[in-house]
C-alpha cells in the first residue's frame, strides 16, 4: 500500500470520527450517511478521502446494533452509554473496520483506533480503546 493511501485512510478515519461526534451530539437523528452529507455540504473533504469515510459510514450504518452488542460483550464494568461521545465513536468506527473491512489487517485497524483516541480522546483514551478492541479482535477469531 502506498504510504499516499495510508495517510488518507488515516485522516479519512479521523472525517468519519467528526461525523460521528456531529451525528451523537445531535441525537443520533437520521443516517450517518445523512450526516455525512451535512458535513460535505459545508465543509471540504479531499475526494481521495471520501470513499473511505463514507465506506466506513456506511458500513457503520447497516451494522451499528451488531457493533455496539458486541462492543457491550467486551466492555468490563462499563456501558457503551455512558462512554464519552468521542471514545464510543473512535471504539464503533474501529469495530466496523475490524469486523467487516478485509483490506485492512486487524493489527492496523486497532493502532489506527489508538491514535484517533490520542488525537482526540482524553489521557485514559488510548489505553482504553486498545484494551477494548484487542478483546473484540480475541473474540471474533475462530474457535474464540
Amino acid at each position: 500500500m502506498l504510504v499516499r493511501e495510508r495517510i488518507d485512510r488515516r485522516r479519512a478515519r479521523a472525517w468519519a470520527l467528526q461525523v460521528h461526534y456531529g451525528w451523537e451530539s445531535g441525537g443520533g437523528v437520521g443516517s450517518l450517511r445523512d450526516a455525512l452529507g451535512t458535513v460535505v455540504g459545508s465543509r471540504y473533504v479531499s475526494p481521495r478521502r471520501l470513499p473511505y469515510v463514507r465506506r466506513l459510514l456506511c458500513l457503520l450504518d447497516e451494522h451499528i446494533s451488531e457493533v455496539d452488542v458486541l462492543l457491550g460483550e467486551v466492555l468490563e464494568n462499563w456501558r457503551l452509554e455512558r462512554l464519552a461521545v468521542i471514545d464510543r465513536g473512535v471504539l464503533r468506527l474501529a469495530a466496523v473496520e475490524l469486523l467487516h473491512v478485509d483490506d485492512v489487517p486487524p493489527k492496523v485497524t486497532i493502532q489506527e483506533g489508538i491514535r484517533l483516541a490520542e488525537q482526540y480522546g482524553g489521557p485514559d483514551s488510548p489505553r482504553f480503546v486498545n484494551g477494548v478492541l484487542d478483546a473484540l479482535y480475541k473474540r471474533a477469531q475462530p474457535g474464540s
